[in-house]
């Protein structure tokens, strides 16, 4: 609208809606183009069975020809096996992700076993590309995420659950799960992603390869640098 216009209260009242039209147009489309971003590329074929021999590199994997693709491309066998928990944390996670079943490319799905031994742990982790939907099986298990960093702090959200309980966590979050109990737990996760990614925060931060700096990390954790040393030189076990 031209500067230095008289305009009616009646062409005022339309131009705010024109705007307010505008503005809810692209609140819109940013939203739908942050969830197309977020997520794992969407199938445009009935499926795309990954070719793990292929030597070329996309965001996901490359198609099988259909007619090269069997039944065994989109099967696993073995959910059902416990998985040795017989390690410092006392917890194994048993992944059936797309590197276990090609058919999951491009499905955006993947699920995960996991196996507590009595007062194991599944340690504090994220998953930087999936939310996750946690099932327990068997056993009790105490449970949590963090959030991000807020005004009021990294807020907790934890619970106890026990067989038939479930719990999200949403994607990106530190989250953990412990086996209270005396007796062994397992659990089934579903997850948003055909690859979902994992961080297990210690040995991110301790067990880097090279070491992070023991300064960066004395002056991040306000601990001396012996403090750090000490945590650098343990054996930091991967649970996956």
């Amino acid at each position: 609208m031209p500067p230095n216009t008289l305009i009616s209260s009646k062409d005022l009242i339309s131009y705010r809606k024109e705007m307010a039209c505008h503005i809810l147009l692209f609140a819109l489309l940013a939203l739908a183009s942050s969830r197309v971003m977020a997520s794992d590329p969407s199938q445009l074929q009935d499926f795309c069975v990954a070719d793990l021999k292929s030597p070329i590199l996309v965001n996901g994997l490359v198609c099988k020809p259909p007619m090269h693709v069997t039944a065994d491309d989109i099967f696993f066998s073995g959910l059902d096996m416990p998985g040795n928990t017989s390690n410092q944390l006392g917890s194994k996670v048993m992944q059936v992700n797309v590197n276990q079943i090609a058919g999951l490319n491009t499905l955006g799905i993947s699920l995960a076993r996991i196996d507590y031994a009595p007062y194991g742990l599944n340690p504090p982790h994220t998953h930087p590309r999936a939310t996750e939907i946690l099932t327990v099986l068997e056993g009790t298990l105490y449970v949590g995420f963090v959030t991000s960093n807020t005004n009021n702090g990294n807020l907790i959200f934890t619970k106890m659950l026990k067989k038939g309980d479930v719990f999200v966590f949403p994607e990106g979050l530190i989250h953990f799960q412990f086996n209270y109990g005396p007796t062994p737990a397992v659990a089934v996760a579903a997850l948003s992603s055909q690859n979902l990614g994992v961080i297990t925060i210690a040995n991110a931060v301790f067990g880097s390869n090279p070491p992070i700096s023991d300064a960066v990390l004395a002056k991040a954790f306000q601990v001396g640098k012996d403090t750090i040393k000490y945590l650098q030189a343990q054996f930091w076990v991967d649970n996956n």
